[in-house]
């Protein structure tokens, strides 16, 4: 690949793409602790409050792609860019209105974070030196985990002493400094091949995701077996059939299926999925037992405060094992480093179940699963893009993206219908049975992403000079 766009401080670039991650993350757990105050703040109910969550995750769903897409086409940086633009737009309005139409426009603005973390990640391999890829991407990569494992107490505790919409006020600062950053001290990739845009392949792909996601997402509360959940899983059926029709007949596919079903690539995007569930498991229980009452039998009391302290470990450990896992890639392979993931996020997932009775416990069992998390997703990347041709790292950035968003959605869906299943007491706060089934479900999420892992075939390098083009026609 050309280097022609090295930037003169590596180290610059890095820290300002990975820095995005972490915005990312912001932005998709800043509402989840206002939702039981939306009602009341917004004058709508709760079904409709939880669109400013579903609005969010299905529109980042479908904009990762066409971002990947569009990054490859005409330029990693100009795309990376425009989002974080649409990011910028969508925060500012949502701290100027209190107004449920205007909050959702907001919320689905902010849905172009998705495409953020695959342009960044597939821009670092085209402008970093060969030595700091692997470093870089990890950083970048692990950045949601560390940013989701303090945006939940973080946004939890602006919203309980400020107003809510500093929430929206401070994301939108943050987007307009990284829209400086970035176009000031990150150049352009100069791998560039142009092409068209696949529409058709854009509104097949989008619908389906929509069918599936909003399936997924709602079942919970319109019910598993109702028409409408059934109705999305049969109309999405003959749209992934008709469009991985098209995707393989056009000459210029939105997502190369040639390419996403070679092994080297497949196997590790369903490994995605899992680590995604075994990930978000962690991230969405631990502050709920911290701050469940004590007399539920596993709950610590803790106030938001206190919460977010006890996470510190879990965010920090993330960082310096993503840091951590470049050195352990290039010594033993990215394949070896996500293998050992997926067993500490099993196991660590596994110690969860066993609902800790001391808080000590508890953040050593976060603190695993965040080290396991940190390897793997830092090094799955790497596994990936040795597999596919440096013209189309942005779209199976992007894809390897949405595979474990599809994760984290799966897990909000299965932990929600679980805490419903059992109760404590009857109550309105899940039993320890609950806590122990979903983690009991990550943990074994976990080793069959492993098994998936060692299957994955060996992958060499494609190099610039080698690679074929994206499209196969």
């Amino acid at each position: 690949m050309s280097r022609d766009a090295t930037p003169a401080r590596p180290l610059v670039a890095i820290t300002v793409l990975a820095s995005c991650g972490v915005l990312v993350s912001l932005l998709q757990t800043m509402v989840v602790p206002l939702l039981p105050q939306f009602p009341a703040l917004l004058s709508v109910s709760p079904a409709t409050a939880s669109w400013l969550i579903t609005a969010n995750l299905i529109a980042g769903a479908v904009s990762a792609p066409v971002f990947g897409r569009l990054g490859d086409m005409y330029g990693k940086r100009r795309m990376l860019l425009v989002a974080l633009g649409m990011i910028a737009a969508g925060s500012l309005l949502g701290a100027l209105t209190t107004d449920i139409v205007f909050l959702l426009v907001a919320r689905v603005l902010q849905g172009a974070a998705f495409g953020v973390i695959a342009l960044g990640m597939s821009l670092m391999r085209d402008v970093l030196p060969p030595e700091r890829i692997g470093s870089g991407v990890g950083l970048m990569s692990s950045s949601l985990g560390f940013g989701g494992a303090i945006g939940l107490p973080l946004t939890g505790v602006v919203a309980q002493f400020a107003d809510w919409r500093w929430l929206f006020a401070g994301t939108a600062a943050m987007a307009v400094l990284q829209l400086l950053l970035v176009g000031r001290l990150v150049p352009e990739s100069g791998s560039r091949p142009g092409g068209r845009f696949d529409v058709v392949g854009a509104l097949g792909i989008g619908g389906a995701l929509v069918c599936v996601l909003l399936g997924v997402s709602k079942g919970n509360e319109w019910g598993w077996t109702s028409p409408l959940v059934l109705g999305l899983a049969i109309a999405a059926v003959p749209l992934i059939g008709v469009t991985g029709w098209h995707q393989l007949r056009t000459s210029a596919p939105l997502i190369d299926l040639r390419v996403s079903a070679r092994p080297t690539v497949l196997l590790p995007n369903l490994a995605s999925v899992l680590l995604g569930f075994a990930m978000f498991a962690g991230f969405l229980l631990t502050p709920q037992i911290l701050q469940a009452p004590v007399d539920t039998g596993y709950g610590f009391g803790f106030s938001l405060v206190a919460t977010g302290i006890a996470l510190l470990p879990m965010g920090g450990m993330m960082v310096v094992f993503s840091t951590a896992s470049a050195a352990l890639s290039r010594a033993r392979g990215p394949r070896t480093t996500v293998l050992l993931g997926t067993l500490l996020l099993g196991s660590g997932n596994f110690a969860f179940a066993l609902i800790p009775g001391t808080v000590w416990l508890l953040v050593a069992a976060s603190t695993v699963t965040a080290i396991g998390a940190a390897l793997a997703f830092s090094a799955i990347p790497l596994l990936i893009m040795r597999a596919v041709p440096p013209t189309g790292t942005a779209a199976a950035n992007s894809l390897n993206t949405l595979a474990r968003q599809l994760g984290t959605s799966s897990c909000a869906a299965v932990v929600a219908a679980v805490a419903t299943a059992f109760l404590h007491d009857g109550g309105p706060l899940p039993s320890a049975t609950a806590y122990t089934i979903a983690f009991a479900a990550a943990g074994t999420a976990g080793l069959l992403a492993t098994v998936l892992v060692v299957l994955t075939p060996a992958a060499r390098p494609v190099r610039a000079d080698a690679a074929e083009p994206v499209a196969a026609g």
